[in-house]
């Protein structure tokens, strides 16, 4: 019997799967800085935010969500309008199945089509399968930061990725529309 598979945007269904899959993430590891898992009100605010202005898509497997990419704002300020941050988390027991790859070549595609011109990937270090997501599909290490975390009573480093969506020196943000 073969396996039903899609990705598709995210639907508020969906919130019950994506906190099984954040939850472990939370509680388990150093990969997200969140101490407190948050409850499935919290991650459907949160996918009802990102939905307002950005992309948020989903791997179902079987009727079941494996996983989850999304991107969302960078920073605050004005200037950084065309710059997003990228977030992609798979089932703990489905990962090294090709799914972040799917999901992360699906979300650069659609960006590719918005006015981002630059997408950051933000990785908490160690996390070897993660830099190597990243650097598969052309992000590139810009820098980290050291010991700017604190979880599990020990200091975490972040990297930051990127990879540029538009061709830098021709792209002109004024002439595409801001999404």
């Amino acid at each position: 019997m073969t396996e039903k598979k899609m990705i598709r945007t995210v639907r508020i269904e969906d919130a019950p799967g994506i906190l099984d899959i954040y939850s472990h993430y939370v509680e388990n590891t150093i990969i997200s800085f969140e101490t407190v898992t948050p409850d499935i009100k919290e991650i459907e605010r949160r996918i009802l935010e990102v939905l307002e202005s950005f992309d948020w898509i989903v791997y179902e497997m079987d009727g079941c969500v494996a996983g989850y990419a999304c991107y969302t704002k960078f920073r605050e300020r004005k200037a950084y309008d065309y710059s997003c941050e990228t977030t992609v988390y798979v089932h703990k027991e489905v990962t090294g199945k090709g799914i972040g790859s799917d999901l992360y070549n699906q979300l650069i595609m659609r960006l590719k089509k918005t006015s981002k011109a630059v997408a950051i990937g933000r990785i908490a270090l160690p996390n070897e399968a993660s830099v190597k997501l990243h650097e598969k599909l052309g992000f590139r290490n810009v820098g980290i930061l050291k010991n700017v975390g604190w979880k599990f009573n020990n200091w975490i480093d972040v990297g930051y990725w990127e990879i540029e969506l538009q061709d830098i020196p021709e792209y002109n943000p004024v002439r595409h529309r801001l999404l």
